[in-house]
């Protein structure tokens, strides 16, 4: 009977032990399974700082590569106005008005109907004089030559009509209607247009409607523009 207890006795403790055994060998498979999982995974996750970097890299190349495609060159700026053709050069436009520097306004005639309208450019420049007094800081054509500027381009058509000469002087008798739209700086191509509503050649008085652009906006228009020749 005391063997018989004893043998049991050996056999639950042995049975223990090895239980004790297989828990402790299974917990730490487990645990390591666990790590190498862990660390295999980490290789198929990328970090956020990382994604933000590759994001930001592709977001400057596409900046980039925007800035790179948007620039044209001079060459192909320069073409956009090659079939623009000049009708009266600055030497023409000599023959025609009696205008000259400082106050010669149009630079060449590049639209013309004979006796109805025409189409003149004005380049304005910092080198002209009125700039050094309007203003110092900020240089602005006077609105006054503005609508000078579409006169001298009206009296190039009106020379040229029956019962005018060339070269003769007329003088503004009246303007009705003038509104400026925005300031014409340095650097501005002002592009102007007329077009002569009436012609008395008896008694040498015009009547003529001008607006002119700077990048095709309008600048400056005039409703009526009257003018006398001089006798």
């Amino acid at each position: 009977s005391i063997k018989t207890d004893l043998e049991n006795h050996w056999i639950l403790q042995s049975t223990t032990t090895n239980c004790s055994y297989i828990t402790s060998y299974t917990m730490k498979f487990a645990l390591l399974l666990s790590a190498v999982l862990a660390s295999s995974a980490s290789a198929f996750v990328v970090s956020p700082n990382a994604g933000a970097r590759s994001t930001g890299s592709r977001l400057f190349e596409s900046e980039d590569e925007e800035e790179s495609s948007s620039y044209v060159g001079a060459k192909d700026i320069s073409a956009l106005t090659q079939g623009v053709k000049t009708v009266f050069s600055s030497e023409d436009i000599d023959k025609i008005l009696p205008h000259r520097y400082p106050f010669a306004l149009v630079d060449k005639v590049i639209e013309y109907e004979a006796g109805k309208r025409a189409v003149g450019i004005k380049t304005v420049t910092k080198n002209e004089p009125h700039f050094n007094g309007h203003f110092p800081d900020r240089p602005i054509m006077p609105g006054v030559m503005q609508v000078e500027a579409l006169a001298q381009l009206a009296g190039i058509i009106c020379l040229q009509m029956e019962g005018a000469e060339p070269g003769s002087v007329f003088f503004f008798a009246g303007v009705d209607g003038v509104k400026w739209k925005k300031p014409v700086i340095p650097g501005d191509v002002v592009v102007m247009e007329v077009e002569i509503k009436k012609w008395r050649a008896k008694f040498g008085i015009a009547k003529a409607t001008g607006r002119a652009y700077v990048d095709g906006q309008l600048a400056v228009e005039v409703k009526e523009m009257t003018f006398a020749l001089a006798k």
